[in-house]
């Protein structure tokens, strides 16, 4: 089955010591790189084979989108490039085919195939579509086109808690966007306990 849908998944490729900080400053360099590798295979098995849309794995550091053997297999790799968040979410989306367009991150644990069909769904009727995280983030970002793109995440402050607030205000006067669930990502030891007592 072919589609237009295109879903970026977003990630840092998992090297023990380096990212995911602050969650190694909780539970320790070992747990925090299971936890990242984890999640990205986790999601690249059940994102990845969805024939409802295509799934490409946008990788940071470049060098992994061409090697990577700590990455999962099977899926298209892209390098995310160089620049802020910001500027390279929009270009992983902008290089994308035609058609509605999805960006999540890996670090989300009930994340599944569900609330992507929701936010591609969403996509019907609005040009633009978050996912709110709880705090003051986002998981999910998509647009129907490209035309957004080129001031979306502008003067955004990433992880700093009015990052969606901000990139809202971004959006033209007029702009249809929706809303999907409220989800959780795991930045710190108490965002990963609390995942795991839901």
């Amino acid at each position: 089955m072919r589609t237009s849908r295109h879903l970026v998944l977003f990630v840092r490729a998992p090297r023990y010591g380096a990212g995911k900080t602050r969650l190694a400053r909780g539970i320790g360099t070992l747990e925090a790189w299971r936890f990242q590798r984890g999640e990205i295979f986790r999601l690249a098995r059940a994102l990845g084979r969805d024939a409802r849309w295509r799934t490409v794995l946008a990788v940071t550091p470049d060098a992994y989108a061409r090697t990577g053997s700590a990455l999962p297999r099977g899926l298209a790799r892209r390098a995310q490039g160089p620049g802020d968040l910001g500027r390279r979410m929009a270009r992983c989306l902008r290089a994308l085919p035609p058609g509605p367009r999805l960006l999540v991150g890996a670090d989300i644990p009930a994340l599944d195939p569900r609330h992507i069909a929701q936010g591609f769904a969403a996509l019907g009727n609005a040009e633009a579509v978050f996912g709110p995280a709880r705090d003051g983030g986002f998981w999910l970002v998509g647009v129907r086109g490209v035309r957004l793109l080129s001031s979306l995440f502008s003067g955004v402050v990433w992880s700093e808690g009015r990052t969606l607030e901000q990139t809202l205000a971004n959006l033209p006067k007029g702009t249809r966007y929706a809303l999907l669930d409220e989800l959780a990502d795991v930045d710190e030891a108490a965002d990963r306990a609390s995942a795991r007592g839901r």
